[in-house]
């Protein structure tokens, strides 16, 4: 089967979009290849505009938890539309929305919707700077927060100095109010804390960072961090935009027994629409606009129709709690791939996951556990063997985010089957690229 059509509806795409797409990782850039056009998604599958379907673990980036156009979802949506799909106004869906966070997840006792989780990071780091009367955010190397100004930045040549913009457009200015600290090491936080503590207004971490492979910490290294940042007087803001109501209902908060004091949401909140969410303490929620002076706003945010997506997946998810058999299976498919590719690889894997999200490094790693919990961690040949190798697993029917250094994520509607049938194709698509 070609993909003649792809090709086509890229060309066109070039020549009228930055890249011919809409969000850069889109463009295939990372695995040498142009992007497969995607014409439909049911439960664990699409479909490209070619009629080639996939078994799909991107899963829209993380949010599609319970599948591809899930029946109650659709319903709900269906019946929304019904009556109107936006009104610039206040309305019952997240009214019931915001009822629904407030009452399970004890750390946010105010919430209030966006439209993406980059909207979410801005608007809580700038509540966290307006409570403390600081201007200096502590960020992590390996973690990332959306392409707000201050978190796309990268580390300064000194571990506490300045951050330097990672993105042209980023003036030295705005770079100079972030400091960014390696992962795995609570001594270079103590020592940015010593030197910039009466500064620093927020430290702001992906409890588990997901966006740059998936860096799995040390058992108590978030609560030794967030210890660290109260005896300083720093407030902590988890971003959980991928991990909230994915690896547990209240996210790695919850899985870690730790209160942040304020918290970004997006991708599984949404239930597959555009959403954003911020929340945490009622005083510092307090400081936002009406009710205070921290001003934020938007014409289509807590959208109905995202809302009673939203509204509707969380439900599902309190109903069905599939979380437990999520992470089982995750964890299976993970072993699985190991102890498969330790038989009929001679490349080193080393596979990662944590609740329903996975990851696999390729090539050997230097660390002392054998664990990759930092960027620099990652195998050398993670990139170029990856752009190789993709190519391979997509023919084979298997669908994974097109870059090395993106996360995978299981969804309630993936079988054994496809989970077994994942691992062999990925064994067997290295051992074509590798000439075994």
């Amino acid at each position: 089967m070609t993909d003649d059509l792809s090709k086509q509806y890229y060309e066109r795409s070039r020549r009228v979009t930055p890249g011919g797409v809409h969000s850069p990782v889109r463009a295939f850039k990372n695995v040498d290849s142009h992007p497969k056009f995607i014409a439909k998604g049911s439960e664990s599958l699409i479909e490209d505009v070619d009629g080639k379907s996939y078994v799909d673990y991107c899963m829209s980036w993380g949010p599609l938890i319970l599948g591809h156009a899930d029946p109650d979802v659709m319903e709900a949506i269906r019946k929304t539309t019904a009556d109107g799909w936006t009104f610039g106004a206040a309305d019952v869906f997240s009214l019931e929305l915001a009822e629904l966070i407030t009452s399970r997840i004890p750390w946010v006792d105010q919430v209030r919707f966006v439209n993406s989780g980059t909207e979410a990071v801005m608007s809580a780091l700038r509540v966290a700077r307006a409570a403390t009367g600081k201007n200096k955010i502590l960020k992590f190397d390996g973690c990332y927060h959306g392409h707000v100004d201050s978190m796309l930045v990268a580390a300064g040549s000194g571990l506490v100095e300045m951050a330097t913009p990672d993105s042209a457009g980023i003036s030295e200015e705005t770079a100079r109010q972030t400091i960014v600290a390696p992962l795995d090491d609570l001594s270079a936080v103590e020592e940015v804390f010593s030197t910039h503590a009466n500064d620093i207004a927020a430290v702001i971490i992906e409890p588990v960072p997901a966006n740059n492979g998936l860096l799995l910490q040390r058992d108590g290294y978030l609560k030794d961090l967030v210890a660290l940042a109260k005896r300083h007087d720093v407030l902590v803001i988890f971003d959980e935009v991928i991990t909230g109501f994915r690896v547990a209902f209240g996210g790695v908060a919850e899985l870690a027994g730790i209160e942040p004091d304020l918290v970004t949401y997006g991708k599984v909140v949404g239930g597959g629409f555009p959403v954003g969410a911020f929340g945490g303490r009622k005083d510092l929620m307090g400081l936002v606009a009406p009710e205070g002076p921290v001003y934020q706003a938007g014409t289509l945010s807590a959208n109905p129709v995202a809302m009673s997506a939203g509204l509707t997946t969380l439900k599902k998810l309190l109903r069905e709690n599939p979380y437990h058999k999520l992470a089982a299976a995750t964890q299976k498919m993970g072993e699985r791939l190991k102890s498969l590719s330790s038989k009929e690889l001679s490349l080193d894997l080393t596979v990662q996951s944590f609740g329903s999200i996975f990851w696999a490094g390729l090539g050997e790693v230097e660390s002392p556990d054998g664990a990759i919990r930092t960027p620099n961690q990652i195998p050398q040949m993670q990139k170029n063997l990856y752009s190789r190798f993709y190519p391979e697993l997509l023919s084979r029917g298997y669908y994974l985010a097109p870059s090395g250094y993106e996360v995978g994520f299981m969804s309630t509607k993936h079988t054994e089957q496809q989970n077994e049938g994942l691992v062999d194709a990925f064994v067997a698509s290295l051992k074509n690229v590798l000439g075994e």
